[in-house]
């Protein structure tokens, strides 16, 4: 990022409140023209957390006028490729951003058939790593200025996660269930609003709700239509189940992210699948949109 992209702030939000950007609205597909699901929370126009690297998220990044020093912690919901995939370019970029601060990573721990957070970030970039010339980043040493600090939450059971905080916000996390995938949802409180990320989801335990509840945004995965069968539906939420989700919680808007090809051009469907039991605002995310709170 160029100094005077960072010293401007926002290209696409306001100056002031909470305001959450799309980086990416789009799925795992190559013909979709959008980067993969990733997003920015906005707070009086600093970019304060990252949720997800997806696929193209570090050009978003640039594109949005976020400066990485500003970022209190970077967020993974799980870690599925087209989730993480660009998260060293994030550090390799980060050489020339002026940060001081430690930088906080957390996402899901592991299991037998996906490594947690710690293991994933030690892989790519830890000495025995993929980009081990990166590996001073997890030193205080490093050429960065920073180090990455990453950071393991549960992703079993039901019990919420909250153990992070800052000046600006507060961040806690619950499992979901997304197949076998390690999957967690974030919720972001700032002074005065609530914003929930629900990562991939398919919904099985309704945990989500109560989680949300009276969430001022609800930001949802939007992966699959009312008609997926099979591992899809395993993996996702279907509209009607988005609709019932926000309308248990109470939350004010509802931003359908993660939006694939299976998706894509049944917009009306499936917002009369989800307004079957939802009738607050519902928008359909694009690459760098902005909405304030």
């Amino acid at each position: 990022m160029s100094a005077a992209a960072a010293e401007k702030g926002s290209e696409h939000c306001g100056d002031n409140g909470v305001w959450i950007q799309i980086l990416g609205a789009g799925g795992a597909e190559l013909d979709d023209a959008q980067s993969g699901a990733s997003y920015i929370v906005w707070i009086d126009d600093r970019a304060r957390l990252l949720v997800d690297t997806a696929p193209g998220s570090s050009l978003r990044f640039d594109e949005s006028g976020a400066a990485f020093k500003d970022l209190d912690a970077i967020v993974f919901t799980h870690l599925h490729v087209d989730h993480v995939a660009d998260f060293p370019a994030f550090i390799e970029g980060s050489i020339f951003a002026e940060r001081e601060r430690p930088l906080p990573v957390l996402g899901p721990g592991g299991n037998d058939d996906f490594p947690s957070t710690t293991t994933l970030i030690n892989r790519l970039i830890g000495p025995e790593g993929a980009f081990a010339y990166l590996q001073d980043f997890l030193t205080y040493n490093s050429s960065g200025g920073y180090k990455v600090a990453p950071r393991n939450v549960p992703a079993t059971g039901r019990r919420r996660w909250a153990r992070f905080g800052s000046d600006n916000l507060r961040l806690s996390a619950i499992p979901v269930s997304h197949g076998e995938v390690p999957a967690i949802a974030w919720r972001v409180e700032t002074a005065d609003k609530v914003v929930v990320f629900t990562g991939d989801f398919n919904n099985q335990k309704n945990i989500i709700p109560e989680f949300a509840k009276n969430a001022d945004a609800l930001v949802v995965s939007h992966a699959i239509d009312e008609n997926a069968r099979g591992i899809a539906r395993e993996l996702h939420a279907t509209p009607t189940q988005i609709g019932r989700v926000a309308a248990q919680a109470g939350a004010r808007l509802v931003i359908l992210g993660h939006r694939t090809n299976r998706t894509r051009g049944r917009e009306s469907q499936s917002r009369a699948a989800i307004e079957e039991n939802f009738g607050g605002p519902l928008l359909f995310a694009n690459d760098l949109e902005c909405w304030g709170l």
